[in-house]
Formats: structure tokens, sequence, C-alpha cells
């Protein structure tokens, strides 16, 4: 009985409560104030992207401009700087941007593959000066470049080595191995060495137990070192500057021609390899959302 009569006390209730709310009427659900914080995020956010976007906007917009000495002041809407973009003071930008491109390719083998093979003796073996060389890989990062430029510069002319492209590759490498090793050598600290115990556990020898183990463990890493190497090394006018001599990258073309207006050649091309790194994050992103789901798919 007493089970009965909690079950009538909680109906009654309930029905006392449907009265009062039919009594009251609808009730209009409470606004939430907005802070000051609601809109200035989104505001300063906007912001941030418009000031961002703006020069590569304008690098875009100006590739189309009919100019002809000068790329300040718009002349009018054209193709032909697309079309003929090897065709302006002898093709000189082209081959500006051809001496970054293989600078770039050959400074990034170089450094990539010694980065590596610092950054794994680092983090796997044991031996003297080992913290006084992970302190010295430092040094080039922290050194403002116009001093290590500089300094490598007079280095190549007291020993007499005349500056070409030579040395802008093993000055690009120089100061690019730091930034392998600091990326490559945190790919290896994460690694298990549970996986490369089993390999030899299963009489693996220590060449193929690297190769099928270790290195496509490492390939991330790497692949993201290789990466920021290359844009370091094809971005940089400063140490190319003090020793290219007479030879001429993308960067040093622009700064250059900075002075009369950059050539909508020179726009083109810079346009041309922002559109080329897009489309390749966008590929990447979107093979591995598909990768993602179709191992999802898998284990369910």
């Amino acid at each position: 009985m007493s089970g009965e009569v909690q079950a009538a006390a909680v109906l009654g209730g309930l029905a006392e409560s449907e009265e009062l709310e039919d009594r009251r009427g609808p009730q209009r659900p409470r606004r939430r104030r907005i802070g000051l914080g609601d809109w200035l995020l989104p505001v300063y956010v906007v912001l941030a992207f418009i000031f961002l976007l703006i020069p590569i906007a304008y690098t875009f917009v100006f590739s189309f401009n009919d100019s002809l000495k000068s790329n300040i002041a718009w002349r009018g809407f054209t193709f032909d700087k697309w079309l003929n973009v090897c065709n302006v003071e002898g093709g000189a930008v082209c081959e500006a941007f051809g001496n970054s491109i293989v600078i770039g390719l050959v400074s990034t083998v170089v450094a990539t593959t010694l980065g590596t093979m610092i950054a794994i003796a680092l983090v796997r073996y044991r031996f003297r000066a080992r913290s006084s060389i992970s302190l010295l890989l430092f040094l080039p990062m922290a050194t403002p470049e116009v001093v290590l430029g500089a300094g490598l510069a007079a280095q190549f002319l007291a020993v007499g080595v005349p500056k070409d492209m030579l040395t802008i590759i093993l000055a690009h490498t120089m100061f690019c191995i730091s930034f392998v090793v600091v990326t490559v050598k945190a790919r290896v600290a994460s690694l298990d060495p549970a996986l490369e115990e089993a390999g030899r556990d299963l009489y693996g020898s220590p060449r193929e137990v690297f190769w099928r183990i270790t290195f496509p463990l490492l390939t991330p890493g790497i692949m993201a070192a290789a990466l920021l190497s290359f844009a370091l090394s094809f971005d940089d006018f400063i140490i190319t500057n003090f020793n290219s001599g007479s030879v001429t990258t993308f960067p040093k073309y622009i700064y250059i021609s900075a002075s009369r207006g950059i050539p909508a050649e020179a726009n083109v091309i810079a346009s041309a390899v922002f559109i080329v790194a897009l489309a390749i994050v966008v590929i990447a992103q979107v093979s591995r959302a598909a990768r993602a789901k179709r191992l999802a798919a898998e284990m369910t």
C-alpha cells in the first residue's frame, strides 16, 4: 500500500505542476546575453585572415596586370604574363626560379640525409660530447642570418673558394641541418623500441630491421623535415645574398626588382607556387581523411 500511496502522490504532484504551467502560459526562453568575448574573437580572426591574405591576393591579382617596365599601377587585365612568363628580360625570372629549385632540392637532400643520421645517433647512442653536440646544433637556429651569412662569406673568402651555386648549397645545407635534426629527433624519440626488438627476435638483420621497421616509422618525420628544409632554402635571401656571387636566385631577383616594381612574371611564378602548395595540402588532407574513414570502416 505504501508504494501505491507514493505513486499516487507523485502523479498528483505532476498534475498540479501541469495545471500551474497551463495557468502561466508558455514560458519564453531566456535570451543569452552576448558578452564582449563572443564577438571580439571572431572579429579578431577575420581581421587576422584579411591581414595575412592581402599580400597573397595582391600578388595574384597583379600577375594579370598588363604592365610594361613597372608593375606598381594597374594598367589592365591580360593573360599574356601567364602565357609568356619566361619572355621578360631574356628569361631572367625563370632562370632565377630554376636556380632556387636546384639549390633547394640539392641542399634538402644533403641536409635531410645528414640530419637524419645525426638525429638517430643522438637519440639511440651514448658517446662523449653528446650533450655538447646537441647544444651546438641549436646555434645556427639561434644565430641571426645576417651574422651567419657574413661569417660564411668571410670563411669562403679566406679559403679562396669562389662564390657560386656551390657555396650557396653549402651554406643552405649548413643552416638547414639544425632544423632537420630537431624535427627527426622528436620522431626518433617517440618510436617504441619494442617494435625493433620484435624484428630482431624474428631473425631480422640490423639492415632489414632498419629498412622494414625503423625507416617506415621515421618517414613522416623525415618528410616533414625535408619540406621544412626546402621551404627555408627556397625562401632564403640574406645568407644567399652574402654567398651567391653572380648567381641569382628567385628571392634575390625579387629584391633587385622591388625598387621599380616586381615584374608581373614574378607574380605569376609566386602565384603558381602558392596554388601548387595549396593543392598539395588539400590532396594530402583529403587522402588522409579517406584513409582514416577506410580504416574505421574495416575495424567496424
